[in-house]
């Protein structure tokens, strides 16, 4: 039987608790490991298997399919004296907490109740989202024998030194500035990072990597691009917003799509102002509205200066107005999002 100080689990586990957990070799019996930060996902997942003796993963590292998990066969892994290690792994993967019936709920809790020591177990979703409400009564006691780790995209600090050590890996270095841009038009996805730093690398050809290095390489994400079209749009730059939007729609992304990310800049736009106007700092609206970036958050603050709260409301009544045709009239899309960019420019020039 396990020991209980070991398995004592925390329905709010975070991912600086494992982190903690995992230098102090102090791992849990039980894991859930989801959200939307593959690479280090990954990582900690591979550290989690180093826990099986090299050489006997045969016999100690288990994996199981979650759509077609058997409980019986997952009980006798979890069961199953190690072989020539001192732990057991299991691992399962995209197994949906959320679709389970109260039979397979019941037998899943009273295993995972009574893990031996040497056994740890992981839950990985991968394709499926983690969802086990923990107000409902059923799901409570299950969901408190979890371990739950979210990994979101690293912050600004993080990636600052992660993503020059990697291009010093291949003999090259970037600076503060550059770091920050090259975050930013990836999104900060570690996997998508580490393939644009091995092609940037592979171009440059000086050791410091430089802006326009970047920018003849790696294509910005959706969100990037969306949010330089806005902060165009903002700065009167009328000509270069219109390029953008048509680079949007020629590699046919969807127009819902470019609507929502102008509307989240034009909410943030608002935001800044009335956070300015009650005397709250920048770092309070980055917290508030999310924002990763302080240049990301200082372009958005040099655009609401300009700005009135009514004029910033104004803005996104042009945003509602269009998202409003796009979902209940046949007008194209496209031509819905170069209008609003119209409306932008000529109510900007008035304010």
């Amino acid at each position: 039987m396990a020991n209980n100080t070991k398995k004592k689990t925390d329905e709010n586990y975070n991912f600086e608790q494992l982190k903690r957990d995992f230098i102090g070799r102090r791992h849990k019996n039980i894991y859930v490991f989801y959200g939307e930060e593959k690479y280090m996902l990954s990582y900690y997942l591979g550290e989690l298997r180093k826990l099986v003796s090299p050489g006997t993963e045969e016999f100690n590292l288990h994996k199981f399919d979650g759509k077609n998990l058997s409980i019986n066969e997952l009980s006798e892994a979890i069961n199953s004296l190690p072989v020539f290690s001192e732990a057991t792994v299991i691992e399962i993967r995209d197994f949906d907490f959320s679709k389970i019936n109260e039979d397979v709920r019941s037998e899943l809790t009273k295993i995972l109740s009574d893990v031996p020591d040497y056994a740890h177990i992981v839950f990985v979703c991968d394709t499926v989202d983690f969802k086990l409400d923990g107000r409902v009564k059923a799901n409570a006691a299950l969901k408190k024998l979890l371990n739950a780790v979210q990994f979101n995209y690293q912050g600004e600090d993080i990636l600052s030194r992660w993503i020059p050590q990697h291009f010093r890996d291949y003999g090259k270095s970037i600076s503060a500035g550059d770091t920050k841009y090259l975050s930013y038009i990836t999104g900060g996805d570690m996997t998508l990072l580490l393939g644009e730093i091995s092609k940037i690398s592979a171009y440059a050809e000086n050791r410091m990597v430089t802006r326009k290095d970047i920018d003849a390489v790696v294509v910005p994400v959706i969100e990037a691009q969306g949010y330089e079209l806005t902060d165009a749009i903002l700065a009167g730059k009328r000509e270069t917003a219109i390029k953008k939007l048509g680079d949007l729609l020629m590699i046919n992304e969807a127009p819902h799509k470019i609507l929502f990310i102008i509307a989240t800049r034009i909410r943030q736009l608002l935001c800044a102002r009335i956070y300015m106007d009650s005397g709250k700092s920048m770092k309070d609206f980055m917290n508030m509205c999310e924002i990763k970036y302080d240049f990301q958050a200082k372009g958005i603050y040099a655009a609401a200066k300009k700005l009135s709260v009514k004029d910033c409301a104004k803005l996104n009544g042009f945003v509602a107005d269009t998202a409003f045709k796009l979902n209940s009239t046949p007008q194209e899309g496209d031509d819905l999002l170069k209008e609003l960019l119209v409306r932008f420019s000529l109510y900007l020039r008035m304010a």
